[in-house]
């Protein structure tokens, strides 16, 4: 058997410690120069980890070949880079990733009741064939989990290593290597080198046709995201208009969308605009589109942060990379914020209207700006109809629309927002 050490392409990673110490035990378990008590407790450990891991994650069935996807999947590096979305790549690295996969291919074939038998050990049954706690388990991500599992059982039934080698970069075609694959949304976390791009575990489910109404709004939106995601010319946007008409959640239900097709999206909030540079450099090298996603945009006039922005989208040496994009929403059509007594100060300003351009030149920015105002009455009806239909909700038109009206008045007005909530107050009363 070869040894891990050996691994050229494939190494740092995520729960190294593990593999290595676990792989170890494979390698070493009929030598005597080591203490047999000691790896048995090393075994225990080990175990004890491919619980935690499998527990958090969901795994069930063979934990050690779960774990070796895990890995897999995770181990960002030359190859899986490279065929992340667009799949099978040419030259010489396909040698030093038959040498790895041949590795791999032994670490899944191997016989873990050797262990059993020679160290004395207990557990190799749960391991090879473990059932997770029904509904125990606060499972990270279910989609992700379903996708690990099943390419190791398609490892497990890989014949040589040219099957093994030709899962894993299928798996890397269709979902993507990493964090930056394997999940839809981001957010960023400042540390002390730079800003983190961390995954968002738990993003809302929303889809397109779950928004009611805005079939124009929605459909400018549709447009320049699927212009951007098959590498054409697209704009940074802009959707702006009145509060709870559905602005974020559009952009939410356009990332679930396209996440399949390599769209992914990072939030970022006002405060870290001084990472954006940061995280562009992380980003721009990959097979991905990516949204740069700012909800409720807008500054005071005290505000200097939209300046790092403006330079970010178009102004500074740097050229932004083709495969991102800014999407913003915001309450107020210009961004930053004017008053009236903004007029007597320009009064004293000798190039007041190179200020005012200062100001304005930041929505310019976004080539595509799409407005979302606030329903009419007889929209809101629809809406709450339609919102009702589909919650199964057996209430007569009448009654329902006389509650719908008085709750509208006293919870925020006329809005999408104020349609799911009073929805969700008429689910919360049935019994």
């Amino acid at each position: 058997m070869h040894s891990t050490k050996e691994l050229i392409l494939y190494k740092n990673f995520e729960n190294g410690k593990l593999f290595y110490n676990f792989t170890w035990l494979m390698e070493n378990y009929e030598n005597d120069f080591y203490n047999k008590e000691d790896m048995a407790a090393l075994y225990y450990e080990c175990f004890h980890e491919l619980l935690e891991i499998s527990a958090s994650h969901g795994f069930e069935g063979n934990l050690w070949h779960n774990f070796l996807a895990f890995i897999l999947i995770n181990n960002e590096n030359a190859y899986s880079k490279a065929c992340e979305i667009r799949g099978a790549v040419e030259g010489s690295v396909n040698a030093i990733v038959m040498h790895d996969f041949t590795i791999f291919k032994e670490l899944f074939d191997f016989d873990l009741h050797r262990l059993e038998d020679a160290l004395g050990v207990t557990g190799i049954d749960i391991l090879t064939d473990y059932t997770s706690m029904d509904g125990s388990s606060k499972m990270f991500n279910q989609r992700i989990r379903d996708r690990i599992c099943e390419l190791s059982v398609h490892l497990d039934k890989a014949e040589d290593v040219e099957g093994f080698k030709a899962a894993v970069t299928k798996f890397y075609q269709d979902f993507g290597v990493g964090k930056l694959g394997l999940h839809k949304a981001f957010r960023i976390e400042h540390t002390e080198n730079e800003a983190q791009i961390v995954p968002i575990t738990n993003i809302a489910h929303v889809k397109l046709e779950d928004l009611v109404g805005y079939d124009i709004a929605k459909k400018k939106l549709i447009d320049n995201t699927e212009a951007f995601v098959k590498g054409r010319k697209a704009n940074n946007c802009l959707l702006f208009g009145d509060a709870g008409t559905g602005k974020s959640s559009s952009i939410k239900a356009i990332v679930n969308q396209y996440y399949e097709q390599g769209l992914r999206m990072i939030e970022v909030y006002k405060h870290q605009f001084q990472d954006l540079n940061s995280v562009i450099a992380q980003i721009k090298n990959r097979n991905y589109k990516f949204i740069i996603y700012m909800d409720d945009l807008s500054f005071e006039e005290f505000e200097i942060e939209y300046k790092y922005l403006k330079a970010v989208i178009e102004g500074g040496l740097e050229k932004k990379p083709e495969n991102v994009l800014i999407y913003a929403t915001s309450n107020r059509r210009h961004l930053v914020r004017e008053k009236f007594s903004d007029k007597a100060e320009l009064a004293d300003d000798l190039h007041n209207n190179d200020t005012v351009q200062e100001k304005l030149s930041l929505v310019a920015r976004f080539g595509v700006q799409i407005y979302f105002g606030s329903p009419e009455k007889k929209e809101f009806q629809q809406i709450v109809k339609t919102l009702a239909d589909r919650h199964g909700i057996k209430m007569k038109e009448e009654e329902l629309l006389l509650e719908a009206n008085k709750w509208e008045i006293s919870h925020g007005g006329l809005s999408g927002r104020t349609a799911q909530q009073f929805i969700d107050y008429l689910l919360g009363q049935q019994i």
